[in-house]
């Protein structure tokens, strides 16, 4: 498989002394910027509360972090937490836009918010109201002059096209699950797709019938992004580790971060919705991989 667990994982995990990140630290986005590894992360306290902590790292293992989140639940719509932040970098625009989910008693609500710097962040609205619909991400750079996200309508990944990220036109399926295979239940993306002379590469996580998560790869058009090119039947990460195999919710390997170093793609990911690791891969090694699966 191409991909290397780092042997320091976990590398992030729970603070005990600071109540909001008590019992779980995952679901991290990570960005690379200007030298640094910046992580915003998904972390819960003994309410359960979903908030988002940031942290920096020079190496990309070794990270420190705020003691305060910096977004918190606001309002009825996030009032049980916000979760799973995704990061994407408008290059053209200057600006930094992270695709989170928020959560209520009411359902859960896919969200949009932007920044200058990673750690003030301003609301933009939703992506779609009213329906079961998360796992979102912008892509990097506008296709045919307007946005694309990910999102997903369960079970199938889906995308969506905007003029300016506050009206969205919702489509698809792109990516769904296939009968009898280890994706075989729901299937959703993963981080910032990675663009490539190949096509748009795409990490993703799916589950099967015994609730088992895993991920692996796929390749979309650069242009017609809902056109897969190729597909490999397999996956290339499950849990193997005691980390990833027992925690707040067992046997989840999940990422929502893929950031590109010198030819090197860093995915960081949870295990058991409790900890965070990281692990590596050379790009041209993950595309010879989904090409060849």
């Amino acid at each position: 498989m191409p991909f290397t667990r780092n042997p320091q994982n976990p590398i992030l995990t729970p603070d005990p002394l600071n109540s909001w990140e008590a019992l779980n630290v995952f679901n991290p986005g990570v960005v690379f910027h200007k030298g640094l590894f910046h992580m915003v992360y998904r972390a819960q306290g003994l309410d359960y509360v979903s908030r988002i902590g940031y942290a920096v790292s020079e190496d990309g293992v070794y990270f420190n972090r705020l003691r305060n989140p910096v977004l918190s639940p606001q309002g009825m719509e996030e009032a049980r937490g916000v979760e799973d932040p995704r990061v994407t970098f408008l290059a053209d625009e200057g600006r930094w836009i992270m695709s989170y989910t928020a959560y209520s008693d009411q359902g859960i609500t896919p969200m949009l918010a932007q920044s200058s710097n990673l750690i003030s962040w301003e609301r933009i609205g939703s992506l779609v109201q009213g329906e079961d619909n998360k796992d979102h991400v912008l892509f990097p750079r506008k296709i045919g002059g307007k946005y694309i996200s990910f999102h997903r309508r369960p079970p199938s990944i889906g995308y969506a096209i905007s003029e300016d990220l506050h009206q969205w036109e919702l489509r698809g399926p792109i990516l769904g699950p296939r009968s009898g295979s280890w994706d075989c239940n729901r299937v959703g993306a993963g981080g910032v797709p990675i663009e490539t002379e190949e096509g748009w590469l795409v990490i993703y996580h799916a589950y099967d019938q015994d609730h088992v998560y895993r991920l692996s790869a796929c390749l979309l058009d650069l242009e017609k992004p809902w056109r897969v090119v190729h597909r490999p039947n397999g996956f290339f990460m499950e849990p193997t580790e005691i980390w990833e195999q027992r925690g707040d919710v067992p046997n989840v390997v999940f990422s929502c971060a893929n950031p590109v170093v010198q030819g090197t793609i860093y995915l960081y990911y949870a295990g058991a919705d409790r900890m965070i690791g990281l692990a590596t891969a050379e790009l041209v090694d993950l595309i010879q991989y989904v090409k060849e699966g």
